[in-house]
């Protein structure tokens, strides 16, 4: 393995090597003279760090933007594949192709990562975190990522940050595209979309379907199959100048084969909005939405475990001078439906928020409060203070404080036989300080934090409060756009240790990575784009004991797409191109590793009127 961690060591120098001219080209544009577009995709407006839209250097968060060229560019089958590698995320999964699947931020965990669609929680309120696998990457136009604990704005589970993908949104005349396309391990994919508006609706219609043989998850195994079939309709209707309504609904079906059995699942969101202007400081938005993560079960101890979270939000942003305060309540309802009998079947949260975004320039001041109230496991009082001092046009420092919690789950209170009633919820304090530069067409953005975590979650033949987390890291991230030149670059560090007193105090936190680097490169030549990403990680243990060690690797994949004529493309997808073997999580019962796919071919052709 040693090998093969020198050998992504030297590819990734060379990409950054090649990557050096452009960035010192970069530092000698004359900032006045750049285009928009590139300042743009550079320092985009961000909304899930702060509530209201802001540029991502007046977040005072740490931020990754994964826009819609981004995503149209890498084009991937698995939308971990496009986190894999950013600042501060770790992903492990049980194999390729609908396999289990954890994405952790700064190594709080997948229970403690929050997901969410177009502002819609989507997670299992029996396990714990999200199912990212059954997600279809086509289906969404961009991806928010925030480091760091967002609890007194989002609550619960808030603890590492929140990834949140949006959907797209018609604008114009009627675009349709289609892409079909097949490749290695008897894989096809297709799907189709429609987006316009017109006066004062805008809409936007999806599908997708997605089927594979699937690769052998263990050495000397069977191929296990997976398929995802997957529909979405977003609307939305203006009421004059200061009022629109919309909704959105967003259903993903299939089955995924593993070893033992087979799931069929749902994954599924849906909401409806109205938002209205009252007056020229005073906005307000009131969503009510529901979301759904269902599983059937086909092993040797078949169920079906389905839990659906409904919430009524109403946030207020009031506008003086140049400071904004967005006030909100919320009401969320967790239900179970299960063949197992669970002790409870339901809870419900209660709470208020609220936050400044107070501009004093050069100084920016950027306080939060929440209170959650749970009939589960009680109050929980989370807060934050961000401060932002900007230097000159290009350069900020920035200083933040923040809780958070992760609420137990289902199974951790109410699952017969394990379970206990009694388990409070994990608690974090952060303490982050960060630095940015932003600049016509090249950014760079690194920052230092610590997380304590009190009362987390163990199992110990049932859940109990007992172990304490010490996690601090160091994240750098950087991109350049020009002359046709995309680069986005990223390293993290991260030492998650367990500070419980037991026998595994000092040990590195399950499954979790301390290193890890991501390269993404594309450039436009004509009618064509070539590209590449490289993403290469140190080893991580798989037991809490670190008595299972799961070696490092590193994983290149290349892309290029050409455009033959008017809106018309071929795309070639070339992952793992040096058939890396790797594993980021081991069976610790059945003694064997889940293997991860090898190098694959995919290709795609269709129609892109965008």
């Amino acid at each position: 393995m040693s090998n093969r961690i020198s050998s992504a060591g030297k590819t990734l120098a060379s990409f950054s090597l090649a990557a050096l001219p452009l960035a010192v080209h970069a530092q000698s544009v004359n900032v006045e003279a750049d285009e928009p577009t590139g300042a743009d995709a550079l320092n985009p407006l961000v909304v899930t760090a702060t509530l209201a839209p802001r540029t991502t250097d007046e977040t005072l968060s740490s931020v990754s933007v994964l826009d819609e060229a981004t995503l149209r560019r890498q084009d991937p089958t698995d939308i971990t594949d496009l986190l894999r590698g950013q600042p501060g995320v770790n992903v492990s999964s049980n194999g390729s192709f609908g396999q289990a699947t954890s994405v952790s931020i700064r190594g709080a965990g997948s229970s403690a990562t929050l997901m969410m669609i177009d502002g819609i929680r989507l997670h299992s309120a029996t396990g714990g975190g999200a199912a990212w696998q059954f997600l279809d990457p086509r289906m969404f136009e961009r991806a928010e990522i925030v480091r760091g604990p967002k609890g007194s704005l989002y609550g619960a589970d808030a603890v590492g940050g929140v990834v949140q993908l949006f959907t797209p949104e018609g604008e114009g005349s009627p675009v349709p595209t289609l892409s079909v396309g097949g490749g290695s391990f008897n894989t096809q994919r297709a799907s189709a979309s429609l987006s316009g508006s017109d006066g004062g609706t805008s809409y936007h219609f999806a599908a997708s379907r997605f089927d594979t043989d699937g690769i052998k998850l263990r050495d000397g195994g069977e191929k296990k199959s997976y398929d995802n079939t997957t529909g979405m309709v977003r609307l939305s209707q203006r009421l004059g100048e200061h009022a629109e309504v919309g909704l959105l609904a967003l259903r993903a079906r299939g089955s995924s084969e593993y070893i033992g059995g087979k799931n069929d699942f749902v994954q599924q969101v849906g909401g409806v909005y109205g938002e209205v202007a009252i007056g020229e400081s005073w906005s307000s938005r009131l969503t009510l939405s529901e979301s759904r993560d269902e599983m059937e079960d086909f092993s040797s101890f078949p169920g079906e475990f389905n839990t659906q979270t409904r919430i009524a939000r109403l946030d207020n942003t009031l506008t003086v001078g140049q400071h904004q305060l967005v006030v909100g309540t919320e009401y969320l309802e967790d239900k179970l439906d299960s063949t197992t009998a669970y002790e409870a079947d339901s809870r419900d949260n209660k709470a208020v928020f609220a936050q400044g975004l107070l501009d004093f320039a050069p100084l920016t001041v950027q306080p939060s409060l929440r209170f959650d109230d749970n009939e589960a496991y009680g109050d929980e009082v989370t807060g934050s203070l961000a401060l932002g001092y900007d230097l000159d046009d290009s350069h900020t420092l920035r200083a933040s404080y923040g809780t958070a919690f992760r609420a137990p789950t289902f199974n951790d209170l109410y699952y017969p036989g394990s379970n206990n009633p009694d388990v409070k919820a994990e608690t974090s304090k952060t303490y982050e300080l960060g630095a940015r530069g932003q600049y016509g067409h090249w950014f760079w953005d690194t920052a230092i934090y610590q997380t304590d975590v009190d009362d987390k979650i163990a199992f110990s033949g049932k859940p109990i409060n007992l172990d304490e987390a010490r996690i601090r890291g160091v994240e750098l991230a950087s991109g350049v756009e020009v002359d046709g030149w995309n680069l986005q670059a990223a390293l993290t560090y991260t030492d998650p240790e367990d500070r419980s007193s037991g026998a595994n105090q000092g040990n590195r936190i399950a499954r979790e990575a301390s290193q890890s680097a991501r390269v993404d490169v594309d450039r436009v030549l004509g009618g064509w784009t070539l590209g590449g990403s490289l993403v290469a990680e140190n080893h991580r243990y798989n037991d809490a004991a670190n008595d299972k060690r799961l070696g490092g690797y590193g994983k290149m994949d290349l892309r290029t797409t050409w455009r033959f004529a008017p809106a018309w493309f071929a795309r070639v997808n070339v992952d793992n191109v040096f058939d890396k073997n790797y594993v980021t999580a081991f069976d610790d019962f059945q003694g064997f590793a889940y293997e991860s796919a090898g190098r694959s071919v995919m290709l795609s052709v269709g129609i892109d009127g965008r």
